[in-house]
């Protein structure tokens, strides 16, 4: 029985890869580094860099209500 569950805890550790995604999409500044398109008025510099700590705090969530 114990074999299955640490089986089951290697699956579960596939999903910390997740958390890769984030700091991928933020690693080279060149790729978003630009005024336009604009949110609200704010650059998209800016924006795009918020857009991924709302998203990394979200999957970080679903990573540990996943692996837990």
């Amino acid at each position: 029985m114990q074999g299955d569950s640490n089986a089951s805890r290697r699956n579960r550790r596939w999903w910390y890869l997740v958390l890769i995604i984030p700091f991928f999409a933020t690693l080279f500044p060149q790729l978003y580094s630009s005024a336009l398109p604009a949110l609200g008025g704010m650059p998209y510099f800016y924006w795009y860099q918020l857009m991924w700590v709302v998203i990394t705090g979200i999957l970080t969530i679903v990573v540990h209500y996943l692996t837990a």
